[in-house]
């Protein structure tokens, strides 16, 4: 017998794996009631954000009905390859990690490059999320802009490639998700003054402090999206 490659697998899928083994041992129906977010989390020695991907990524696939305000229910779920799950994505905290540690590191390498011209530039970006934010519309387009244009300044086409390629990410399905259910006006405005702080820094030349307001704004931005939930407290 030939072996097989051996995959690594993302924790939420782990996670995953365990709730779907809780519903097939106690034969529950799709209707019934699951433990809430945090006696999941209690019981897997896990964190609520890692429960809370692999609830998402089961929320896609149809196992668990997450019904705000109300908990956590058994789905009916249509049968999923591996492969199928896999496109779900990464990980949304492992995707923002990453992007502190390389985006930091970025803004640091930006500050040798930083000109009016690239400063200008940057705030003309702010203008345009904080347009978007007033008009009730999304920044996204200008965000991205926004940090690919500093991963530009950095003169690195890897490090660039890279910060788009994680900046992607936010379109996985799991990603998308999560988006619709945690960003609002008030999650871009806070996102917004963390931009004006990174390029405060950039203005000064500050490299420690340009790295420090990046990270800072990643690490924000995850607690954001996936240190939150509404429902199945």
């Amino acid at each position: 017998m030939d072996l097989q490659s051996v995959q690594p697998r993302r924790l939420y899928h782990l996670i995953g794996d365990q709730i779907r083994a809780y519903i097939a041992a106690n034969q529950l129906s799709p209707g019934d009631r699951l433990p809430p977010e945090r006696d999941l989390a209690q019981q897997l020695n896990v964190s609520r954000p890692s429960v809370r991907e692999a609830l998402i990524a089961l929320e896609i696939q149809g196992v668990v009905e997450i019904r705000m305000g109300s908990g956590l229910f058994v789905g009916s779920p249509a049968p999923m390859s591996d492969a199928l799950r896999d496109k779900i994505g990464d990980s949304p905290s492992d995707i923002m990690q990453a992007r502190a540690a390389i985006e930091g590191c970025v803004a640091a390498l930006a500050c040798a490059h930083v000109t009016d011209d690239s400063i200008a530039r940057l705030n003309a970006l702010l203008g345009e999320m904080r347009r978007a934010i007033v008009e009730g519309g999304s920044p996204v387009v200008a965000d991205r802009q926004f940090h690919l244009f500093i991963a530009a300044l950095a003169q690195n086409p890897v490090l660039t490639r890279l910060v788009g390629e994680l900046f992607d990410e936010r379109h996985a399905p799991i990603a998308e998700k999560l988006r619709r259910q945690t960003e609002n006006d008030s999650t871009w405005s806070a996102a917004l003054h963390e931009h004006e702080m990174i390029v405060a820094a950039l203005a000064a030349r500050d490299a420690l402090e340009a790295q420090t307001a990046m990270r800072a704004h990643l690490k924000a931005s995850e607690a954001r999206w996936v240190g939150s939930r509404g429902n199945s407290n």
